[in-house]
């Protein structure tokens, strides 16, 4: 909508996110994280002139990794080795942060789900089936709560 000075208003109605930009995620140790990210999940990393200017001198100090999903959402990882959870168990939900989905095609979700088993990572829930399609939940390395999903097939 244009406004009297020329200049567009944000319409604050349903729908008016485009989607999500970026996730930030704290990580006690950043080369397990990256590599749970980048060769379990397989992620691509970001390198040189793919890292945001503003985040490149935390990447070359080894203090940040960013990682580009396949629809374009930017997952950062930011390295906070003091890191603790509210609670030890991380089966106990955190208090500000639920879950991060990953959405996969429903013919990649049982292989998917294999190669979580195949690397040991621990399996919260599941395979489930919901009308909404399958998912599994499972921990990163620092216990936060990840979910593969598909639409039904």
């Amino acid at each position: 909508m244009l406004q009297e000075d020329g200049t567009m208003a944000i319409a604050r109605s349903q729908g008016w996110l485009r989607g999500v930009h970026h996730v930030a995620l704290h990580v006690q140790d950043l080369a397990r994280s990256r590599q749970f990210y980048g060769e379990i999940l397989g992620l691509a990393e970001l390198t040189d002139d793919q890292v945001p200017s503003t985040l490149r001198p935390l990447v070359e100090a080894g203090q940040v990794a960013n990682f580009r999903l396949p629809d374009g959402v930017i997952l950062d990882l930011f390295a906070a080795p003091k890191l603790q959870p509210p609670d030890p168990d991380p089966s106990q939900e955190f208090t500000r942060f639920a879950h991060l989905a990953f959405d996969i095609a429903p013919e990649q979700f049982d292989a998917a789900v294999q190669i979580l088993q195949e690397q040991n990572v621990a399996i919260a829930q599941g395979p489930v089936s919901r009308p909404t399609g399958r998912g599994v939940y499972f921990y990163d390395p620092d216990g936060t709560l990840l979910e593969i999903r598909c639409d039904p097939s």
